[in-house]
């Protein structure tokens, strides 16, 4: 008899059920069942976010503490940026990097008095877990949530949307955190995100957050979204996905993430991959992470190859799509370092044939945080 491997069942997050009411179409995602759009559509979603407010299920996002005086430091060992100096009830994003400079995740961390809070992909969660507990000492507990919900309220009228049911939220300003009751649900919140606009993350208990999630959708400003319009979002907003634009085999440097390392650890040195990381910074990557404008309408996706003039191989796009927002096709992609400079011209091969585009700034929206 031949052993037959069965892939792991999809995971549901606590609010499986009221997606089903809000007739979200669900897809697998990074091993949860997750909805990629409402009967709105992508495009209504994505416009609700720019301009009212959208109701995101990131639940499926690892959540992790670490508790105690040295876990920052204990911390530092394995992530990258100022961590130890993180003032309390503020947040900061990092990165895990492996020994030869690449990304081995993206992450956020927030101080809570003397407990860490951080949150990891889900695609990444079992990794980081395992990477923490073989490099943390045994005087840092460190605690996994999957009692947990997150969800993500965005948008340019979240914070009025939020503020009747938690006056406190619109104190918060742009990456702090801080215990709140929401509609007499004790949550997490912090006031950030991955669309480029203003909103907060609230982590709840499990059990309170279809309840929690109803409450806040019965606020006139605010319509579900999926993780369609998530995406165009965060693309617009320039900012990178982890097993799109950043990887095991890109590092901090390539990724324009440099300002993710923190002053103090860049005169330091004592990361992970720190011997790599520096010499990229010093000499220069080969390549660099750019944002994209191909000419038409047709959308660039992931995989594409692009060329230079001369016929030389230029890069990969690692992200595209139509931009709502632009009313354009927009990407990211990782091109040569002497191509990588804003205007430059170089050729995206779509289906076979050349389509012009050139290099541009990122991001291709501007961003609406609360600093």
């Amino acid at each position: 008899m031949t052993n037959m491997q069965t892939d792991p069942p999809v995971q549901q997050t606590p609010l499986a059920a009221l997606h089903a009411a809000l007739g979200g179409r669900m897809v697998p995602f990074a091993g949860w069942s997750l909805p990629v759009q409402y009967p709105a559509g992508i495009i209504a979603e994505h416009r609700q976010c720019r301009e009212r407010a959208a109701l995101f299920d990131v639940s499926h996002m690892g959540q992790f503490s670490l508790h105690g005086p040295g876990a920052a430091e204990a911390l530092e060992t394995v992530a990258v940026g100022e961590l130890a100096g993180l003032r309390d009830g503020r947040q900061r994003y990092s990165l895990f990097t492996s020994d030869s400079g690449g990304i081995l995740d993206d992450l956020m961390v927030a101080r809570l008095g003397e407990t860490l809070h951080l949150i990891v992909n889900a695609s990444r969660a079992d990794h980081d877990f395992a990477h923490l507990q073989a490099h943390l000492p045994a005087s840092v507990p460190l605690r996994r949530h999957p009692d947990r919900a997150l969800l993500a309220l965005q948008g340019p009228l979240a914070v009025k949307a939020l503020a009747r049911l938690c006056p406190a939220a619109a104190s918060m300003t742009f990456m702090a955190i801080a215990a709140l009751d929401i509609a007499g649900i004790a949550c997490l919140v912090t006031r950030s995100g991955y669309t480029g606009e203003d909103g907060f993350e609230i982590s709840v208990p499990g059990g309170d957050a279809e309840a929690l999630a109803r409450r806040l959708l019965a606020e006139p400003e605010v319509a579900p979204a999926g993780l369609g319009a998530r995406d165009s979002l965060r693309l617009e907003a320039g900012l990178p996905l982890w097993g799109h634009d950043i990887d095991e085999l890109t590092t901090p440097i390539e990724a324009g993430l440099t300002w993710a390392l923190g002053k103090r650890r860049r005169m330091a040195w004592d990361f992970p991959g720190a011997a790599a990381i520096r010499d990229q910074l010093d000499n220069g990557a080969p390549r660099r992470l750019v944002g994209l404008l191909p000419e038409g309408r047709a959308p660039v996706r992931a995989g594409t190859m692009l060329v230079a003039d001369d016929g030389s191989a230029a890069g990969t796009v690692t992200s595209g799509t139509f931009s709502p927002t632009c009313d354009a096709p927009i990407a990211m992609a990782y091109l040569r370092r002497d191509l990588a400079g804003d205007g430059v011209a170089v050729s995206a091969m779509l289906r076979g044939k050349p389509v012009p585009a050139h290099v541009a700034p990122l991001p291709f929206v501007p961003h609406r945080y609360a600093r």
